[in-house]
């Protein structure tokens, strides 16, 4: 199947979190943020292992206190995904954090204080080469926006960020990524829009507060899905009242959804319905169930029956089709043999293993022999 995106990304400034290029011509990140108590370092690194499992690019850590600073200092000790410690109001937490090997700071410069606290934090991201990240959200803006625009608004937002950029601008720093998010999907929406032509810095997308695991996600495909199509956004979050973990399997599937990432297993699967000829929901439950491990792109067509089975099958790596009295399994787009239902999951999944491990024996010898 063509894996090549049909979208033109807006060009954008790049900055590094990390090992991790954010803008320019790098490909779209994928982030999440601890819910563990941060001064608890087992459970919190344990989390981050766990998102580093799933591919998460980049971790957010909630930083709220000097004494969460120090357990911030253990933790990056020992973990390597890139770390965004989340500040706000204390800038002296920020200084810290900078000390300890952070390497992204999410900031409000307008809510940090004084102009010498600012330059303080600004100071040690320059020393440090750190970069930064303005977040805006519609929940927490300013009391004097709040009373200019009666209720949170995509201008209102915009505003509340270019008085960032503002500050930031003052202080000759241009190594910062922004959001402006809303829990309202048209809202947000609307205000990456307008600010995506005034700055040339990344963004950072997210629909914030989504919901629970379902609403969530369907809040975020719908809201990123329309930026993204736009060419906005350069690392995105998907904010669930779940898992984490979850978070970033959504992220990674909408980006796949768009070929503007490519992780995993795609799997191509029917509804199912009374045509069909084996199991189709039970066997893709198995099937995504057994094979969260791999990485490795791969294109699998789980068809039932034979109307549309063929078709599909023809343009995946590995393809099923229901059919009497056994189902007809492509490899390569061409007819390969049959299975039985009983085998039916069981062979799948070692098809798809072989086929794995045969294209990651292909890429290390393409980087070999160059």
């Amino acid at each position: 199947m063509n894996m090549t995106s049909p979208i033109r990304r807006r060009k954008s400034r790049q900055i590094h979190i990390g090992k991790v290029p954010v803008g320019g011509d790098a490909p779209i990140s994928v982030q999440s943020m601890t819910n563990t108590e941060t001064r608890d370092v087992a459970a919190t690194v344990a989390q981050i292992k766990r998102l580093e499992d799933a591919c998460a690019d980049i971790v957010r850590v909630s930083v709220p206190s000097l004494e969460a600073a120090e357990a911030f200092r253990e933790i990056r000790k020992q973990v390597s995904v890139p770390l965004v410690a989340d500040i706000h109001f204390d800038y002296k937490i920020a200084l810290k954090v900078a000390e300890y090997g952070v390497d992204c700071l999410r900031i409000n410069p307008g809510n940090i204080g004084r102009e010498d606290r600012v330059r303080a934090v600004i100071d040690a991201a320059k020393h440090h080469g750190i970069p930064i990240r303005i977040g805006v959200n519609a929940g927490s803006l300013e009391k004097e926006l709040q009373r200019k625009y009666g209720e949170p608004t995509p201008e209102a937002l915009v505003e509340s960020a270019m008085r960032h950029i503002d500050i930031l601008d003052r202080l000759d720093f241009q190594d910062y990524k922004l959001s402006v998010k809303a829990s309202d999907v048209f809202m947000a929406v609307a205000a990456y829009r307008q600010i995506a032509s005034q700055i040339e810095q990344p963004l950072h997308l997210g629909i914030t507060e989504a919901g629970g695991l379902r609403g969530g996600t369907v809040k975020s495909a719908v809201g990123l899905g329309m930026l993204l199509m736009d060419g906005i956004g350069d690392t995105i979050r998907i904010s669930l009242a779940a898992d984490p973990v979850e978070e970033v399997k959504v992220g990674y599937e909408i980006l796949k959804s768009l070929k503007l990432r490519s992780k995993g297993i795609n799997f191509i699967a029917c509804p199912s319905c009374s045509r069909q000829n084996f199991d189709v929901i039970g066997t893709m439950n198995e099937l995504e169930a057994r094979l969260e491990d791999v990485t490795t792109p791969l294109d699998v067509a789980v068809i039932g029956c034979i109307v549309n089975g063929p078709g599909e099958a023809k343009e995946a790596d590995i393809g099923l089709t229901g059919g009497t009295p056994r189902n007809l399994v492509y490899v390569g787009g061409e007819k390969s043999h049959k299975v039985e239902n009983v085998e039916l999951v069981d062979h799948l999944e070692n098809l798809i293993r072989e086929k794995v491990a045969a294209k990651q024996q292909q890429e290390k010898d393409l980087i070999a022999r160059s």
